[in-house]
């Protein structure tokens, strides 16, 4: 029976789908008649501006007697470019995503005492409520880590004693984050090892956080069976959770943060539809998809090293012929970003010095030949000669390969280090003097007369 009524239900659905593309559909000449634009961007790529913010400053171009002008990428937070940031720490040899968490919290960095409290109020919040593991986690475990985490910040507003915000109140707001920020990384661990042991059939094992350790220090502790860890794997991935924490109030996943915060809600709704949006492959989850992506070529690609048939390869991707057949390289072009993405370089730095300690060389050339032959073969294959740049996500998943970090994890540390930036932009959100978010949309279906059923 229940079988019939799916199959009745899908040929209903078939029988509509004309009227469905139809009714809901908008092609691209239609916004440009309207001079509506298109991902909230202008023609020239350019952002169009839909708020202020102090936290952080994602520059590609500038322009120049009014014309858009391609410049080497730069991060900034709060003032501080995060090229300085990462080196500062390389050269005192010291972790900084907890510095970075309090900059962007705070808007200062901290000095050596407040950083000290600082991890101590971290490692202090990182454990779950009692019974939270065993009822939210190990109860209702789910194949996907994103939906967990998304549950698991909705779940966390039940075990709040007072979830809801209060007008004025910044150190409730402060707290909420920080809590939020210290159990997310636990929350992936927990989740991670709920399914190893219901879906793939491993032994269950789950690592208490330790309180000495960092960040990135207590989350490869906790999802490795036997805890350990080198200085130098903890290194890297401190490193690439600096790079990700902050992108600026209008990526997708801050502007969600920062709708929901402008309505009033609560901040667990927000990191919620945050994390959901962060799940997309046109956005965090992108960094899977560049790992799927090189699994084709690795196979398909017999020569890595002959560049004529890598690009040969590279421009059947574009016409949907191979891999994913979506006409899309992954991990290449930015809205933003043009010459360079600074977090590409960065990344892209540490990935060759990873690589060479990990025996992972032959792969991490072959994404650099990939990043050297896209521009070329995007424009052979579309007309268009279009200034490209490696981005994030072309990098970043060959780090976490070389760390060992399972794949259903990549997208999700991205949700344990941008955590901190939409608390940051939740908080800027509340407190500041806006209104609730709600851009106008042109209406475009004509009005009609109402027609009774007998007649339709």
């Amino acid at each position: 029976m229940e079988n019939q009524n799916v199959a009745l239900m899908e040929s209903f659905i078939d029988s509509k789908t004309a009227s469905l593309i139809s009714n809901n559909k908008i092609d691209r000449a239609t916004y440009d008649r309207y001079d509506v634009k298109r991902g909230l961007r202008n023609k020239d790529g350019t952002g169009v501006v839909a708020g202020l913010t102090n936290i952080g400053n994602v520059i590609g171009y500038e322009k120049v007697n009014g014309i858009k002008t391609p410049v080497e990428g730069h991060l900034v937070y709060r003032g501080y470019h995060l090229h300085d940031l990462v080196h500062g720490f390389l050269a005192q040899n010291r972790p900084g995503f907890e510095e970075t968490t309090y900059l962007l919290l705070f808007g200062e960095l901290p000095d050596a005492d407040s950083l000290a409290n600082f991890r101590n109020i971290l490692s202090s919040l990182r454990p779950l409520p009692d019974g939270f593991v065993k009822d939210m986690i190990l109860s209702a475990p789910s194949q996907d880590i994103m939906n967990k985490m998304a549950r698991s910040i909705l779940a966390l507003y039940s075990y709040d004693p007072s979830p809801d915000p209060e007008p004025g109140n910044l150190s409730k707001e402060i707290l909420q984050a920080i809590q939020l920020i210290a159990r997310m990384p636990v929350v992936a661990a927990y989740a991670l090892a709920a399914k190893r042991h219901y879906y793939d059939n491993e032994s269950l094992v789950i690592h208490n956080p330790v309180p000495e350790l960092s960040t990135a220090e207590n989350f490869l502790h906790s999802i490795r069976a036997d805890g350990e860890f080198t200085p130098e794997e903890a290194r890297i991935l401190d490193l690439c959770l600096v790079v990700h924490a902050e992108h600026g109030g209008g990526n997708n996943s801050a502007f969600a943060c920062r709708v929901l915060s402008s309505s009033g809600t609560d901040i667990y709704s927000c990191m919620a539809a945050a994390v959901g949006s962060l799940k997309g492959p046109r956005h965090g989850g992108a960094n899977r998809k560049v790992m799927e992506m090189f699994r084709y070529i690795e196979n398909e690609v017999n020569n890595w090293e002959d560049e004529t048939e890598l690009a040969s390869y590279l421009t059947k991707i574009l016409k949907k012929e191979v891999a994913a057949r979506d006409g899309l390289i992954y991990g290449m072009g930015h809205a933003i970003y043009t010459l360079s993405d600074p977090r590409a370089v960065l990344l892209k730095e540490l990935a060759g010095d990873l690589a060479a300690t990990k025996g992972m060389l032959r792969e991490y050339e072959l994404v650099e030949r990939v990043e050297k032959l896209t521009p070329k073969v995007f424009k052979e294959v579309t007309g268009i000669d279009k200034v490209m740049c490696a981005n994030v996500d072309l990098y970043s998943g060959l780090v976490y390969k070389m760390l060992g970090i399972p794949e259903v994890l990549y997208t999700p540390l991205f949700v344990i280090s941008r955590i901190t930036g939409w608390c940051s932009h939740r908080i800027e959100e509340v407190f500041s003097d806006n209104k609730i978010i709600r851009p106008a949309y042109h209406a475009l279906t004509p009005e009609r007369e109402y027609i009774s059923l007998e007649n339709r």
